[in-house]
């Protein structure tokens, strides 16, 4: 996860810096074709050759004005549309007047029969350089939302990449040596107690949990209610092994039960807390998952009754619990700012690990 990060990283650097190298020769190719238009303009008009200066001071003080006016556009890049709209027309408006002054100061410069008599003079020279500052302001535009919606592919790839990678992740937390011997030490256990329909069920639970893990898409959200049944799945395996020193309570209200989350986001969440806060535990501990919504966002509470959590204590290999930090960075990716994940330890002991997601559903999404 750490390296598709620093990727991403350089990926957003270079798309900038090819943005800086693309504007430089579009910003000299478009101002020399004015110059040529404006030049040629002249000379159908019947003035001299040596008219080339002025079409030529015209054109570089355009250069010039529109090279300050992207420095301008840029500093609006982070607001919001209408505020950025507000501020572009403004900047717009008040470059057409500066290039407007510039225009009429050089062409009277070169000849008096040039000034300007009338307000429709003026209105004339302000429509025509507002529309050649219009037109370029709607190529910057335009490019800058090309290269931010290749961006926003390039992020997309990056998202359903991470995911792939989450889940082999998670799967192999999942798989681990340790939950594999347990539970085929459970099974081998109730077969020679003769409980073989006990053990037929786990293995059964146990064949439709690996089946559920794999056949799952991890580019594919899936309902709250289906996160759900996957993690009786795991459950089920679970409780053979704890009986009722295990208990798990599910309290989430209707709404939320069709809102989409990332498939397998609560299953290491689920293990990190039988791990802690019930294995060690002689009378076990009872795990608590709610689910509420708050507005256009959906809170999921994973709560456990156990000794409590410290974020600085490493498990047995020396590393932060790997469900946890696989959790949060793939929520990261997929959801950017528009996620949170919180841990902390209650007041009555235990732990509650609080999700915080957009609610959609697949009507919305």
């Amino acid at each position: 996860m750490k390296n598709l990060h620093m990727s991403s990283i350089v990926l957003t650097d270079s798309m900038s810096a090819a943005s800086k190298r693309l504007f430089w020769p579009l910003q000299s190719i478009g101002w020399f074709g004015y110059f040529i238009l404006h030049f040629t303009t002249a000379m159908g008009d019947g003035k001299p050759l040596h008219y080339v200066s002025v079409s030529l001071s015209v054109a570089a003080c355009g250069f010039a004005v529109t090279s300050l006016l992207r420095l301008g556009y840029r500093r609006l890049w982070g607001l919001s549309v209408p505020q950025m709209t507000a501020a572009a027309i403004a900047l717009l408006v008040l470059t057409t007047l500066v290039q407007m002054k510039l225009y009429v100061t050089i062409a009277f410069s070169y000849c008096d029969d040039c000034r300007i008599r009338s307000i429709f003079g003026y209105l004339w020279y302000f429509t025509s350089t507002l529309y050649i500052l219009l037109s370029w302001s709607g190529l910057y535009f335009g490019i800058k939302f090309a290269l931010q919606l290749q961006q926003q592919k390039e992020a997309a790839l990056r998202a359903q990449n991470a995911a792939h990678a989450a889940q082999i992740k998670m799967l192999r937390y999942q798989l681990n040596p340790h939950f594999l011997f347990n539970t085929l030490n459970a099974i081998s256990t109730l077969v020679l107690d003769d409980k073989r329909d006990t053990a037929y069920r786990m293995v059964a639970s146990l064949s439709a949990f690996l089946r559920r893990s794999l056949d799952s898409d991890p580019e594919q959200p899936v309902a709250l209610a289906q996160e759900v049944e996957a993690l009786n799945l795991y459950l089920g395996i679970e409780q053979v092994r704890f009986g009722d020193r295990l208990q798990m309570i599910v309290d989430i209200e209707p709404a939320a039960r069709d809102a989409l989350v990332p498939s397998l986001i609560l299953q290491p969440l689920i293990e990190n807390a039988i791990k802690y806060a019930v294995s060690k535990r002689e009378e076990g501990g009872c795990i608590e998952l709610i689910g509420r919504l708050d507005g256009d966002m959906l809170d999921l509470h994973l709560r456990d009754d156990g000794p409590g959590f410290a974020e600085a204590e490493p498990t047995a290999d020396g590393h932060a619990p790997v469900g946890l930090a696989n959790t949060r960075e793939r929520l990261r990716i997929l959801y950017g700012e528009r996620q949170q994940l919180n841990i902390r330890n209650r007041e009555s002991g235990g732990v509650d690990v609080h999700i915080r997601l957009p609610f959609a559903t697949a009507r919305k999404a």
